[in-house]
């Protein structure tokens, strides 16, 4: 039972997950006032800004760096893991979005489509590099005051 208030407790869980939740929300906001319609999948969804996984990886790295130093292995790996994170949502998942936007409109292009697909693939997946350096900035800032 002490393992799990300490779980709980931590800041280094909490705080992290907050800024995913804040930011997510934002985007359900921004996408309801936008589009005029609520759609709760943005709560879920990847892409748009800012970007949260970089906020959120940004965020747990200046915590660790404030409370183990700088200099500390602990803070390197953190670090490492948020820049291996953004680059994948700026590079990897951009990339994977940007085939799924073709892909879909080769199977809404008549004469060109077999009929046989049914679903559209997601086409939101990654981030501009500017949306990712947003969210890395909102990670530092309340990484530090935290």
């Amino acid at each position: 039972m002490d393992a799990l208030l300490e779980i709980v407790t931590s800041k280094y869980l909490y705080v992290p997950i907050l800024v995913w939740f804040g930011i997510q929300t934002f985007k359900v906001i921004w996408d309801l006032v936008e589009t005029k319609k609520f759609n709760f999948k943005r709560i879920l969804g990847a892409g748009g800004m800012p970007s949260s996984h970089s906020a959120v990886t940004m965020c747990l790295a200046m915590m660790v760096g404030k409370a183990e130093g700088f200099s500390s292995p602990t803070f390197a790996i953190s670090l490492i893991l948020a820049i291996v994170v953004m680059y994948d949502a700026a590079g990897i998942r951009r990339a994977a979005g940007k085939q799924a936007r073709i892909l879909n409109k080769i199977v809404n292009t008549p004469g060109l489509s077999t009929g046989e697909v049914q679903e559209r693939l997601v086409e939101v997946l990654g981030h501009t590099p500017v949306q990712v350096f947003v969210g890395a900035v909102i990670g530092v800032i309340v990484g530090i005051i935290a």
